[in-house]
């Protein structure tokens, strides 16, 4: 097999950062829905807050650098009837975990917990800053529902999605601006991967903006005869087991794709499903270690998440 040098740029869209893309649709849900509410832990500006804050102060609440507080807090909303959405770095996020656990779990009740600067997108701020753990706490949690959109204009049906979803909701999102690859008119359902390209040889299972990736991989396989099939999963939490399961049968060979730990997260979802009902080769794409600081494609890179990480996973599947 031929070794590829890995493409200088990925596919070419317009770059836009799903947290963005976030704050202007929760603004507009907001506007249509008098029982939203925002809050956050004194991430308003990083999380596109500030519109709301101005316009609506009465339904905004910034708790301050207080994540447990602000969970708290969205639990006595949401049994007030409002649908409180609590926006943090998704890193901060888990410092909440008991609360989220015990009060919105347990009580399955509907908030929508808004984890931003996912993965390594929060890149020069150093690897404190990396959220590489924040799926696998979440996918534990009976009751949780967890979305990670591909891009921005999948962010903002899926938050209008999770805003009328029964239960809780994880959304995870992205502070570095990442292509936008889907249309407006494309199908979105919580709990429905999309099959963004067909393929024969092997399957690439990607999350979040790592699915932009796992495309321009895919453009290079084609140089070396290698057809894979590329599924976006949008929802971790409940995963879409029929689509997978399915592509597996057809290709024999899967390869996963995260920005996030190698334990806990997609890869593991996604091994799980078919270790127990497709078994099949399996490589997962993931990070490893601790994140380090950086800009977003020196650390990509450097931590085998890239488009030629994945290029190398696959090639090391198929020549298997």
């Amino acid at each position: 097999m031929q070794n590829l040098k890995p493409l200088k740029q990925p596919i070419k869209h317009a770059l836009i950062a799903t947290r963005q893309a976030f704050g202007e649709t929760l603004y507009e849900v907001m506007k249509e829905n008098k029982s939203v509410v925002a809050l956050t832990a004194d991430l308003g500006e990083s999380l596109r807050m500030l519109k709301i804050q101005e316009e609506m102060p009465e339904r905004f609440f910034d708790i301050g650098v207080a994540e447990a507080n602000m969970v708290g807090i969205a639990a006595g909303l949401a049994l007030g009837g409002f649908v409180p959405v609590a926006g943090t770095f998704a890193v901060f996020m888990t410092r909440a975990f008991d609360h989220i656990r015990m009060q919105i779990c347990q009580n399955n009740l509907h908030a929508v917990m808004v984890g931003s600067h996912g993965g390594v997108s929060n890149a020069l701020d150093g690897g404190s800053a990396h959220a590489l753990e924040d799926i696998a706490y979440m996918r534990a949690l009976p009751n949780m529902t967890i979305i990670y959109p591909v891009d921005a204009n999948q962010t903002e049906w899926a938050f209008r999605a999770a805003a009328t979803l029964d239960g809780p909701v994880y959304l995870r999102l992205y502070r570095e601006a990442t292509a936008v690859f889907t249309g407006k008119d494309d199908v979105f359902k919580i709990g429905q991967a999309n099959i963004h390209r067909t393929g024969n040889d092997v399957t690439i299972v990607a999350a979040g903006p790592s699915t932009v990736m796992a495309l321009t991989a895919r453009e290079q396989l084609k140089i070396a005869g290698i057809n894979a099939e590329v599924i976006g999963v949008h929802t971790i939490k409940p995963l879409d087991k029929e689509t997978i399961i399915k592509s597996a049968q057809k290709t024999k060979r899967v390869v996963t794709v995260e920005d996030h730990n190698i334990n806990g997260g997609l890869g593991s979802a996604v091994a799980e499903v078919l270790g127990e009902e497709q078994p099949t080769l399996l490589r997962r794409v993931g990070v490893t270690q601790f994140g380090e600081s950086g800009t977003y494609p020196q650390l990509t890179a450097r931590l085998g998440i890239d488009a030629a990480g994945i290029v190398r996973a696959v090639q090391q599947i198929v020549n298997n």
